[in-house]
């Protein structure tokens, strides 16, 4: 269902049928819509958690989104430990533990996302670059391997696409312009939400 909606979705912006489409992989198994479709590549990412589901398109640079529905998670602190880098665990460390769910959750989504967007699915450690971490600050990619240059030159936006979920796109370039939409089967209609445009 869900690949069945990224096509109709993807035939929408191509204007063509979803079965005219054909997709190639990256090395690290990322789709790639395969051919030329005009004006230049068009990037596209989807996740899904607990029966919703959060679509990307771009035309303007790699892009990845994560989506997750907050729950208690027993083990959260060892997967901070082991899979966040060491200055995210030192911040993760230094929050209130009200704050850390949050902040949890918002790490999470933005790392996924940028791994996501990258294309390099698991072969990339979490722990090889820092986003930020502290709930309500700005988000973003603060370093890649130690390379606070490279890791300018991409964008993080949290997103809260429904109550108990949170979100958080990543996109290479120097500006983003977010417009949503809520999908439904008749078409696209502009969603009731809003994303959180922080930074």
């Amino acid at each position: 269902m869900r690949r069945g909606v990224l096509r109709e979705m993807l035939g929408r912006y191509l204007d063509l049928e979803p079965n005219q489409m054909q997709f190639n992989y990256g090395p690290k198994g990322k789709p790639i819509l395969a051919g030329d479709h005009g004006r230049g590549p068009l990037g596209f990412n989807l996740s899904h958690s607990c029966g919703l589901a959060l679509y990307v398109v771009s035309r303007e640079g790699r892009i990845g989104v994560d989506l997750e529905h907050i729950r208690l998670i027993a083990e959260m602190q060892q997967i901070v430990t082991q899979h966040f880098s060491a200055l995210e665990n030192k911040v993760f460390q230094a929050l209130p533990t009200t704050k850390k769910q949050e902040a949890f959750f918002s790490g999470w989504t933005r790392k996924e996302a940028f791994v996501k967007a990258i294309g390099d699915g698991l072969s990339m450690s979490l722990d090889t670059f820092d986003v930020s971490m502290v709930p309500g600050g700005s988000a973003r990619v603060m370093n890649i391997r130690g390379d606070s240059k490279s890791a300018s030159r991409w964008l993080i936006r949290d997103l809260r696409p429904a109550p108990g979920f949170v979100g958080a796109l990543a996109m290479e370039g120097e500006s983003l312009r977010l417009h949503c939409w809520q999908w439904t089967e008749e078409f696209p209609k502009r969603s009731r939400f809003k994303p959180e445009l922080q930074g």
